[in-house]
This record gives C-alpha cells, structure tokens and sequence, in this order.
C-alpha cells in the first residue's frame, strides 16, 4: 500500500536536563547553531531534518521521531482505527504546526506532524 499522507521521519525530538548544555552539545555534533531557542525548545536544522530539545519533566520522557502527515486529523483517525491510541490530540505548537503522539500496541511513542 502505497501512502502519499505520510512525508516520512523529519524531526526527531529528545528531552534533556539541561537545554544550555546539550545546545552545546548538539551543536558541536550537528556543526550548526539553533535556529530556534526558548525556555521549552531549542530547534536546530541538518542535513534537512529537524532535531529538537525539549525539557525533561515534561510529557515527553524518552525521544520521539515525528513522522510528518499531509493531514494529522486524518492520519490519527486512520492509525487509531488500525489500534494505535492517541496520547497526546492534535494541537498547535506555533504558526501552522500541529502535532500530535500516539502509542503503538507496545507503548511506544509515535510522533505525528503537519506543517
């Protein structure tokens, strides 16, 4: 089956204990500065993928790659429909984003997007 609503994996997000250490970290790993910094995200661009920091502490504790969808509303309804189950609905996370996070049959966590 052939799916045209699923872009593929292009961010990943990881929590952290200290969002100014590990910028510094990333950013020597990635060869970049963020592009993006706030007290709840550091966003950084490479390689055309999106990896993201996020505090630890907060609903996110382990990584979570973000699958990017043409319509999150639609891809979640269509996951949940297989046996996914919504962890976190669909909501805005600035501009046009929206995201979402499932749970696989196992617990893992997947990640949905929409630009």
């Amino acid at each position: 089956m052939t799916d045209s609503t699923t872009l593929g994996i292009q961010t990943v997000l990881h929590p952290v204990s200290d969002l100014a250490k590990s910028t510094e970290v990333y950013a020597a790993l990635l060869g970049v500065r963020p592009q993006t910094e706030s007290s709840y995200y550091v966003g950084f661009e490479a390689a055309g993928q999106q990896i993201g920091l996020v505090p630890s502490g907060g609903p996110q504790t382990s990584v979570v790659a973000y699958w990017h969808v043409t319509d999150i509303e639609a891809k979640l309804a269509e996951v949940t429909a297989a046996g996914a189950v919504v962890k976190e609905p669909a909501h805005n996370v600035g501009g046009d984003r929206l995201v979402a996070t499932v749970t696989d049959p196992d617990g893992n966590v997947l990640g949905l997007l929409q630009d």
